[in-house]
Formats: structure tokens, sequence, C-alpha cells
């Protein structure tokens, strides 16, 4: 089959890959319908040394379900089916505290012999534990925002969620990428009345106002958290979602949240310090988010999917298919597209 692989940083290729095959009974083979490619995958994108053996890519893709392990049940060949991020049993502790990204028995897509999303087909780990069935045909045009659920708007629901997004609170969104702009539409219909975006791009935070945004916010850095307070009255927001993963958007929500407050940071983090020292303390920030476990909230974001009253997929302006992938990872980096949509 083909798919996706990347050598160094700027490598990208489509090759023939082995066939995925059933390695154990709790497995499935999926064929893949639709997969993306995330921003995370920018920063290997951008600074992966150049090795021999590349690295099989993608992470977020719904598919068919074409055959399963003897230990799986619930699915048969034919199921629409949309995988999270990682794959896990969802029965040990972990999971059972909506943690799948800390199953004892699970894993991420594209290591340890495990395929990627970004190709034809996957062999799928765990199947019974990380697949959902979609109740749609593979041909549904609800298909984009079904795809959202296996991470990007899981991801921006993770950020309000930890971070107590209501409709008593104020929300400031740092980053107006796919993941930023999830994160607008999750604390939008968290309630939220005011969300301030803090974007650049007006195309993006165009959408951002049609997903719920009611102020805009250019400035960065010290620029930037003035213009939020004074939007505010000077107090800050009482929850800020930081979905870039830079230091600057750290430092610029510590800045913005007001006294009380908390910072949903679920920004892949390419930083290693967080200023959290006394001053911090002494205005009770609560710093909180991390890797979101899409497969504890796909059940609960489904519905509203499945009725169009959000429209998550709105965040793919490009789609390409599985041979014209580099093409699509040189459009994101390059700031062309925001997000890309793969159809094999």
């Amino acid at each position: 089959m083909r798919a996706t692989v990347m050598y160094g940083a700027g490598d990208v290729r489509v090759e023939n890959v082995p066939d995925p095959v059933l390695q154990n009974p709790t497995d499935a083979i999926v064929r893949v319908v639709r997969s993306c490619i995330c921003g995370s995958d920018l920063w290997p994108y951008g600074s992966m040394p150049t090795g021999g053996q590349g690295r099989r890519m993608g992470h977020e893709f719904l598919g068919v379900v074409e055959e399963l392990g003897a230990d799986v049940s619930g699915f048969k060949a034919g199921d629409l089916v949309v995988a999270p991020f990682v794959w896990a049993d969802n029965t040990c502790d972990f999971c059972r505290q909506g943690l799948q990204t800390s199953c004892r028995h699970g894993g991420q897509w594209g290591l340890h012999g495990v395929d990627g999303g970004q190709g034809e087909a996957v062999r799928v780990p765990q199947a019974q534990g990380t697949l959902v069935k979609l109740p749609v045909a593979e041909d549904s045009a609800l298909l984009p925002s079904l795809l959202t659920l296996s991470d990007v708007f899981c991801t921006g629901h993770h950020a309000a969620v930890t971070a107590g997004v209501n409709p008593r609170t104020t929300v400031t969104v740092v980053g107006d990428g796919a993941v930023g702009l999830c994160a607008v539409l999750a604390a939008k219909r968290l309630g939220a009345e005011r969300i301030i975006l803090m974007g650049r791009h007006k195309d993006r935070t165009d959408l951002g106002r049609e997903f719920g945004a009611t102020d805009v916010v250019a400035e960065r850095g010290e620029e930037g958290i003035e213009r939020v307070r004074e939007l505010t009255g000077g107090d800050g927001t009482h929850t800020v979602l930081e979905c870039v993963g830079t230091q600057q958007a750290i430092d610029m929500s510590i800045g913005i949240v007001r006294d009380g407050g908390a910072i949903g940071r679920v920004g892949a983090a390419q930083y290693t310090q967080v200023p959290m020292g006394f001053d911090t303390v002494m205005r009770n920030i609560t710093m909180t988010g991390g890797v979101a476990p899409a497969r504890a909230y796909i059940e609960e974001l489904l519905p509203d999917v499945l009725d169009s009253l959000i429209e998550p997929g709105r965040v793919f302006d490009r789609t390409v298919g599985l041979d014209e992938v580099p093409d699509g990872y040189r459009a994101m980096a390059d700031r062309q597209a925001l997000k890309v949509l793969i159809r094999p």
C-alpha cells in the first residue's frame, strides 16, 4: 500500500510499504477514507534530523473496517469508524479515569511497527477500545467534521474543559491555528459569551468570529497582553486557552489570565520552562490542560456534529490526494493552508 514517510526536516515522501495484517486478536484492519496533516506534524517537518529510516506519519483518520481480530466485538466489516490520535484499550485504570493518553496498554500511531494514518490502511491495535463507530456512509458530507473528533476539535475542547469554561467565564484563545479555532468553537459550545481570539491572519480570525469569537487581538507579546487587559477593564480573562506551544504563547497566557483564573494549555510545548514563580503564586493562577484524551470526548461531541450544530470541519481549507501529501505539508508550513485534508 501507499503511505506517508518522513525522513527529515522538509523531506516527506509517499512510498510503497507493506500492507497491514492482523498480528494480535485485538487488532483490526481499517481502510482509510479520510486523514489529515496536523499542526504538530510541522514540528518534525521543520526540525527532524535526517536519517536513513523514515518515520510513518499521521495520527488523525477515519475509515472502513475491513478485518477484525478474534477478540474484537461490536464491529463488523464495512463499519465506518473514527480513531483517536492514540490507541488505547479503554478499560485500564487510566482509561476509566478518562485519560486514554496514559493507557497502560496503548500507544501512538506510526511508532514501533504500527501504521500511521496518512496512508491507505492501518492496523489498529486495541481496536475494541480505540475505534468509535460512525452512523453515516463513507461519502457523507459530515466526514471532515467527524474527522476532527480524532484530534483537533477534541484538543480545543480539552483546553476549554480543563480551564473550566462556562457561561460565566470570559475566554482568551491564544493562536489562530486549527486547534485555536476549535478552542473558540468549543468555548462557544460551552456557553462562553466573551471570547477573545489572539491571531493575525485575517482569513483565520474571520472564521474564528464565525465560530464565536467576539474580539480579535492581532498584537503579540507585551502589546498583546496590554490589549487584552484593555478589553477587560484591566483584569484579563477568567480563562486562557493556549493553543500554540511556544514560550511567547505561554508567557502571554500568564500575562493575560485574570487573578484566580486558569490556563488550559494544549499547544505541543516547544518550551521547557514556565514562569510560575512567587508573583504567579500570589495571583492564584491554575495551570492545567495537556495532551487531550480524545477518546474520552468523542461520544459527548459526536451528536452535535451529526446534527450539524457545530461544524469543526470548516478548519480544513485544502484537500489533497495521497500522492500530494508533500505539497500539503509545504502549504501548511508556508501558511498557505490552515489544515489539509487527505483523501487516499
